[in-house]
């Protein structure tokens, strides 16, 4: 189905029901279309502060256990880009 965005307005709720009920709806501009509507899966439940806390401490846990290989001292990061004057090269 293509409606317009002016015609879409009023009709919000009817038109997430016909893509609830499978049906692609297109809200289209004079030069064409311009949105898809479409079924997204819910959302996951955000985390609660100790679930969060775990998370990243797994997460911290595994890149250390890596080993990467280390990169420059983020303190003279920029020192390829300036010369002894303090210029851009």
């Amino acid at each position: 189905m293509r409606i317009s965005i002016a015609e879409a307005e009023g009709q919000l709720t009817e038109l997430v029901r016909l893509v609830s009920e499978g049906e692609e709806v297109l809200l289209t501009q004079v030069d064409g279309p311009a949105v898809r509507l479409e079924l997204v899966p819910e959302m996951q439940p955000s985390l609660t502060p100790e679930e969060r806390s775990a998370f990243i401490a797994r997460l911290q846990a595994e890149i250390r256990s890596k080993k990467l290989p280390s990169g420059p001292d983020a303190a003279r990061s920029q020192d390829f880009l300036y010369d002894e004057f303090g210029l851009p090269k």
